[in-house]
């Protein structure tokens, strides 16, 4: 007795399951990337809303980068800083500010 030989014809309920399953698995792979691009430029909005850089009592200086709020300097703690007093005038470490 011989068995009878595959034919594609035996294959042919798994053939559809393959290209729906890799089409499925890239547009998964595609929809996350765009949702990690939204989170992505979400949280750049949210850090340019730190105004340590255009304060007053901003140094520069590594060490101590606020004179008044040193923990909370260039966090988004800062964002919304009662003490800010925008800098008006030239600094050290800083280009001026154009008008």
């Amino acid at each position: 007795m011989t068995e009878p030989a595959l034919t594609p014809i035996n294959y042919l309920p798994i053939n559809p399951i393959f290209p729906l399953f890799i089409f499925m698995t890239l547009m998964g792979f595609i929809y996350s990337c765009i949702v990690a691009i939204k989170d992505g430029l979400k949280n750049v909005k949210k850090l340019h809303d730190i105004p340590c850089s255009r304060c007053a009592f901003f140094t520069g200086d590594y060490r101590l980068k606020c004179t008044v709020h040193p923990c909370k300097a260039l966090s988004e703690e800062a964002i919304n800083c009662r003490d800010f007093e925008l800098n008006t005038g030239p600094a050290r470490n800083r280009p001026p500010l154009e008008k």
